[in-house]
């Protein structure tokens, strides 16, 4: 016999209607009530918010601590604001002072130096809990019907802020960031008709420049909260079509408030996260950054070898996999966008990966295939390393136009096989 759990009504709902009970005496004894009603009213829509959506939200039984990565992500954001709201305040946003007032950072202001480097490691934590959502989900068949749109925006979400952090990752304006800001903006002189247009308009002349940094300084203050305005949406479109589970399986019964059980797991496991991240921060705070970048950028010297932060470097090799320019471009803007696809050419009706024995088999290799390219990227261009990025790549995106929907029409043909 299943266990089943009876909600109990919102908050909301065991109010009655704040409006019912208007009688007009007179004008002020009117305007009284009216206030007094209204914040009754808005008080009551927020306990009601709270309750649907952190107390009584119907969640599956039999969801695990990988579900918990979602919850760190949001700590992440919250702390990447608040820390670079703080550095925003130090920070000189010119060629002549940038690398100077991040040194100012770290010497002179108060906790500077632990300000800089929570959001130095900080976004590569996010980075890391991110992809880790990103495989849980690919693995447990999130992306599949009813939850496209809940995939779509988690995508976007992923984009912005790999362009967030490229932007961040110039700042310090060190050699790598320079030769970074460099390299990457150039790529766009790649696109027919309209490239070296858009490239002046980045650079604000005519190379990367004071104009340059300014720009790059402005958009990497607001995109974070454009960030968290989607992971607003994303969240909505969670609640709405409902958190899936390690079965796949779209259940009304088998479900349990989100509060206690489910929150007692997630400040759990973000503890559990903070213990790693503060392990980097006071232990090895400069092991994930390049030493290239604590050297003041120079343009009259380049770097023997430019790469960009680790969790570039996937995209990045597929970038250099490709011998043609424009190519590279496309191969890894096309890395980017592919994942938006998934639920539209997904052929397969089984949703979780462990009742997919073939998809378990490439889904696994696509893990290995991701480390690999992550690896080639930080290697220098020797034709070794371009050939293994070559097959790392093609592999890449056969794993998502080809074997997804191929993998997925045979196992519905075995499905429904008859003998």
């Amino acid at each position: 016999m299943k266990a089943t759990y009876k909600f109990k009504n919102s908050i909301y709902d065991t109010f009655s209607n704040p409006f019912s009970d208007f009688k007009v005496s007179n004008n002020s004894s009117f305007m009284a009530s009216f206030v007094t009603k209204t914040l009754r009213w808005n008080k009551n829509f927020v306990l009601s918010f709270v309750d649907n959506h952190l107390i009584h939200y119907p969640t599956p039984i039999n969801i695990n601590y990988f579900w918990s990565f979602g919850f760190s992500a949001i700590i992440c954001l919250i702390i990447q604001i608040l820390s670079g709201v703080f550095l925003a305040m130090h920070y000189t946003p010119h060629i002549d002072l940038a690398f100077s007032s991040v040194e100012h950072i770290m010497r002179d202001v108060n906790n500077g130096w632990l300000i800089r480097y929570i959001h130095a490691n900080g976004a590569s934590m996010f980075f890391i809990v991110v992809y880790v959502h990103i495989f849980r989900g690919l693995y447990f068949g999130s992306y599949m019907q009813p939850r496209q749109l809940l995939w779509c925006s988690g995508v976007v979400i992923f984009i912005l802020m790999m362009a967030t952090a490229f932007m961040g990752y110039v700042l310090p304006w060190g050699q790598m960031s320079f030769w970074g800001a460099t390299v990457i903006t150039s790529l766009f002189t790649a696109i027919p008709v309209v490239g070296q247009s858009i490239v002046d308009w980045l650079w604000g002349g005519f190379t990367v420049n004071n104009a340059t940094l300014n720009r790059f300084f402005s958009l990497h203050f607001l995109m974070p909260f454009v960030i968290l305005g989607l992971t607003g949406l994303h969240i909505a479109l969670l609640h709405k079509d409902g958190s899936n589970n390690p079965l796949g399986v779209d259940s009304g019964v088998d479900k349990v408030p989100f509060y206690p059980y489910f929150i007692i797991k997630d400040i759990f496991s973000l503890f559990c996260f903070l213990f790693f991240f503060a392990f980097f921060v006071f232990y090895f705070p400069n092991l994930l950054g390049h030493p290239d970048n604590y050297i003041p950028a120079d343009p009259m010297q380049t770097p023997a070898h430019i790469v960009p932060e680790w969790y570039f470097l996937p995209f990045y090799a597929i970038l250099r996999s490709i011998p043609d320019k424009l190519g590279g471009v496309l191969a890894m803007g096309g890395a980017l966008i592919i994942l938006l696809l998934i639920p539209f050419i997904n052929t397969s009706e089984v949703r979780s990966t462990t009742f997919r024995p073939i998809f378990k088999v490439f889904y696994w290799l696509l893990v290995a295939d991701f480390l690999i390219l992550g690896w080639v990227g930080q290697k220098p261009v020797k034709d070794v390393y371009v050939i293994v990025g070559q097959v790392a790549t093609a592999f890449y995106f056969l794993f998502f136009l080809i074997l997804i929907p191929a993998i997925g029409f045979i196992e519905s043909k075995l499905a429904h096989y008859k003998n």
